[in-house]
């Protein structure tokens, strides 16, 4: 017997070593499938929001350029609301003046007495990166960059951010700045996210905002061109048709690269109807940081998104889950009435992993009162995924887009007066009997 004893106890702490160091072995092999050489990494379906691969996305790094996602961000918010118009003329300041000269920074040089419409300044930050048009862009819309760093702050704390911090409008370091960096923030600061962040910025950015990615593709164009100041301006974004790294669907979004952040890229790119976006963050090749690696690590990211996943239909427009397809109706001829969703539930799933996704109804209207009509909305239906490594949502409202609505499947007319007497009749002496047989009951 105590042998017997013995050998239990021997087995299970075996069992729980094993354990012990099997899962942290297969969640890291998970995580390093890819093989993505950078700090930090994400993966995401853009309509849902839904996060497909991670790697540290929790961890706070330095974003550089990407950046100017925000003041993109804010300056198409200004425009939207009227606040600020494209063809508005902006006059540069000594400050703008100042950084624009820097050639060792990306920029446009700009004239001290020179005038430059909204739109200008907007193509050379979103196609070339350049910094002092990218100041000037803070200046239009808050007067100041110091008052624009405390509005990217506001921003992205109302967009549900987390682990972040705007020093800056456009990424450098503030000690690129000539000492001119926005008042409360330091010398040598620098803005700081995590992946994940950086990601749900870049969905609520392409959400709001679609028409960022008519300016984020566009490989090439001159500044001012047929003037005496026309510049080249070569998106930094390589991936894009025609140039060095092409990538068959990238349109966006951002790339960035200091010595503090390293290189890093925030790129989208749909096929067949799914888009995907991807951030890496102080990408490398062989574990030193270099241009190219940015590129090759967004490449495996959107490699794995486009061959392992599909757009699919899950369930078709009238389906009506197995037993509970009906709900109650007060009052009506019938006194069940049948529900169905509205429309097919499709979803970018895992080739093979269709089955992991099981329906959940959500009934809203848990009894209705005739009349009824014919596709009435009485709840939703949404799936459960039962598989592994569910990453969740970026956000609640992306995740809210993976439901379909639940209708009635025909109307219910109103019983008329004999009808609804007669029930009432039997509704009383149905409770009459049941009172009776609880008593009879209790005596015995």
């Amino acid at each position: 017997m105590k042998t017997s004893v013995y050998k239990s106890f021997i087995v299970s702490l075996l069992t729980v070593f094993l354990l012990s160091s099997v899962l942290p072995f297969r969640a890291e092999a998970e995580e390093n499938a890819l093989n993505i050489e950078a700090d930090a990494a994400i993966l995401v379906e853009a309509e849902t929001g839904r996060i497909l691969y991670q790697k540290n996305i929790d961890k706070v790094l330095g974003i550089a350029s990407m950046t100017k996602m925000m003041t993109e961000y804010l300056l198409l918010e200004a425009v939207h609301e009227g606040r600020v118009k494209w063809d508005q003329e902006y006059t540069v300041s000594d400050y703008v003046y100042k950084i624009s000269q820097n050639r060792n920074l990306s920029n446009v040089p700009l004239r001290k007495d020179g005038k430059y419409t909204v739109r200008e300044l907007y193509e050379a930050m979103a196609i070339y990166s350049a910094n002092a048009a990218t100041v000037a862009i803070a200046e239009i819309v808050a007067g100041s960059e110091a008052n624009f760093v405390k509005m990217m702050n506001e921003k992205a704390e109302e967009l549900g951010l987390k682990d972040y911090k705007f020093v800056n409008a456009t990424g450098l370091n503030n000690k690129d700045l000539q000492g001119l960096h926005p008042e409360g923030s330091g010398e040598n600061d620098e803005n700081v996210m995590s992946a994940r962040a950086v990601a749900k910025l870049a969905y609520h950015l392409y959400h709001k905002f679609p028409e960022i990615l008519e300016t984020a593709s566009i490989p090439k164009k001159v500044f001012r061109e047929g003037t005496d100041d026309e510049i080249q301006m070569d998106n930094w974004n390589w991936m894009l048709p025609g140039l060095v790294y092409a990538y068959e669907g990238v349109d966006g979004i951002k790339t960035g690269y200091t010595e503090f952040a390293g290189y890093c890229f925030t790129g989208t790119a749909e096929r067949d109807g799914i888009r995907f976006i991807t951030v890496v963050m102080n990408a490398k090749t062989d574990g030193k940081p270099s241009y190219k690696a940015r590129f090759e690590e967004t490449r495996k990211l959107l490699d794995y998104g486009f061959s392992n996943y599909t757009l699919k239909e899950l369930y078709p427009s009238g389906y009506q889950l197995k037993g509970k397809s009906t709900v109650p109706v007060e009052k009506g001829k019938e006194k069940f009435v049948s529900i169905q969703t509205k429309k097919p539930l499709s979803l970018v799933v895992k080739r093979g992993e269709e089955k992991n996704y099981k329906p959940v109804y959500v009934i809203e209207q848990k009894k209705l009162t005739a009349p009824v009509k014919k596709g009435q909305k009485v709840g939703y239906m949404t799936v459960k995924y039962e598989g592994e490594n569910d990453y969740g949502y970026l956000t609640k409202e992306g995740e809210k887009a993976v439901r379909v609505d639940l209708v009635t499947a025909q109307k219910v007319e109103k019983a008329n007066w004999f009808v609804l007497t007669m029930r009432a009749i039997g509704g009383l002496f149905s409770d009459l009997w049941n009172g009776v047989s609880g008593a009879v009951k209790d005596l015995f």
